[in-house]
């Protein structure tokens, strides 16, 4: 049977990575689709994919197109993934999945409605690595998992101009950096029943950096953090009662972790090959779901969960959006 069609809708940075890695692993990318017609035809030529349409509109009325992936700025996302569900198509949402938790309960409704399959692109969920630290966490190794800290940092634009300064755009360090550290956090110790944070913002009124605290049930806790003007080691650290895991930096990439006895001996090295940059894993579970498997990894209810997370961040921190007051 043949493989989906996938359509790549914004063809920025994000989507060359996305298709470079489905099409090495034999993926079928059937069109790509652009504001601009000659952007989508550039695309297409480098990737080899056959379709280049000049609008979103056309790429998801395009009958060869099964599943949008959606790689706009998350200012739009919601707006594109609605578009693509309207067609009948399947989708994957980059992170973050949309700006606000309204928004992401609006998608998850629509897909819902129109009996395709929604989906965020939070693709370290995905990775190897994650898959065994899971298993880890879940079978006991680390004996009563109590603390997540994970960090996220880059040295970003500066420009008041850029879309990361841009409250319009949903700009911030927080749904660009700050989303993987807490779903990081949510895939290990579950959705939190409290938050506290404290941000410094830029003079344009997004978050510069930001820490966070959540609390989970049984008085566990993540200690999370990220700022978008100062590089950073970008690890994660998962604390048991019997022993530890270390994530190496970049922890949201493809990367290796350490499973250590609380007296820090080498209890695992967890080192999986991984071809590519990795961002096949999610495609793979995307298919799967739209082939009638259950999800595993990721499923849309925890997105829009986690976008509530979010949200109360920013009300805490005091940075809003226009989106915010959208009824």
């Amino acid at each position: 049977m043949a493989r989906p069609g996938w359509g790549i809708l914004a063809p920025g940075g994000i989507a060359h990575a996305f298709a470079r890695d489905i099409i090495a692993e034999g993926f079928t990318v059937a069109a790509v689709g652009s504001r601009r017609l000659e952007s989508a035809r550039a695309f297409a030529a480098e990737h080899g994919i056959p379709a280049a349409h000049g609008s979103y509109e056309q790429l998801v009325a395009d009958p060869s197109v099964d599943i949008v992936y959606v790689a706009s700025p998350h200012s739009h996302h919601a707006e594109h993934a609605l578009l693509a569900i309207e067609a009948g198509k399947h989708v994957l949402v980059e992170k973050a999945f949309t700006l606000t938790q309204a928004q992401a309960q609006r998608v998850a409704d629509a897909a819902a409605a129109r009996g395709v399959v929604v989906m965020e692109a939070m693709w370290s969920r995905f990775l190897p690595h994650m898959t065994r630290i899971r298993e880890l966490v879940r079978g006991g190794a680390l004996g009563e998992v109590r603390t997540v800290i994970a960090d996220h940092t880059q040295s970003l634009p500066l420009d008041p101009q850029h879309r990361l300064q841009n409250p319009e755009l949903g700009g911030g360090a927080l749904l660009d950096l700050g989303i993987y550290p807490v779903s990081f956090a949510v895939d290990v110790l579950g959705l939190p029943i409290g938050v506290q944070a404290h941000a410094a913002l830029t003079p344009t009124g997004v978050d510069r950096q930001t820490a966070m605290i959540l609390e989970h049930e049984g008085g566990r806790q993540a200690v999370l953090h990220c700022a978008l003007d100062t590089a950073g080691p970008t690890r994660a650290s998962v604390i048991g009662t019997e022993g530890f895991i270390d994530v190496d930096g970049a922890f949201y990439g493809a990367t290796t972790a350490t499973l250590r006895a609380p007296d820090g001996s080498v209890r695992e090295r967890i080192a999986p090959e991984v071809r590519q940059r990795g961002m096949q894993f999610q495609a793979a579970e995307l298919e799967a779901r739209v082939a009638g498997a259950a999800p595993t990894t990721l499923p849309i209810e925890e997105s829009v969960a986690i976008m509530g997370v979010l949200d109360e961040v920013r009300r805490q921190v005091g940075v809003r959006y226009p989106a915010d007051d959208e009824a």
